[in-house]
């Protein structure tokens, strides 16, 4: 009994079916590995960044996205958003800056002085 090449094909053909679905199945968890991978982990990132944002006040050290750092002194005036602010770079050099620009706060340490010690006697003795 030979089989026709037409027969041949559509005995192929019929076999496929369960690698249509093999392969929405695969791209389907490819989506789903993207959303876990990169989406949801950038979405994190942003809302934290929202929340820097609007978490900066008068007197907090920043560090600007163009790598500079200062001290926020005031919030433009005529921005009715709020969306300007002016950070103190050093004696005398205050710019104005977006309040998108600011990357993140940095906490100013308070250091406790110096003791100082003389353990040279100590040793002598």
């Amino acid at each position: 009994m030979s089989l026709s090449p037409t027969a041949l094909l559509a005995a192929e053909k019929s076999s496929g079916g369960g690698s249509a679905i093999f392969q929405l199945f695969f791209f389907g968890l490819i989506f789903v590995a993207m959303y876990f991978l990169l989406i949801r982990p950038q979405r994190r990132r942003a809302k934290e960044a929202q929340e820097l944002v609007r978490a900066v006040q008068i007197g907090d050290q920043v560090q600007l996205s163009s790598g500079l750092i200062g001290f926020v002194t005031d919030f433009d005036k005529e921005d009715q958003a709020g969306d300007v602010v002016w950070v103190d770079l050093a004696d005398g050099v205050e710019v104005r800056a977006m309040r998108s620009a600011i990357v993140r706060r940095i906490e100013v340490r308070q250091e406790a002085p110096a003791v100082e010690s003389d353990n040279s006697d100590d040793s002598d003795k």
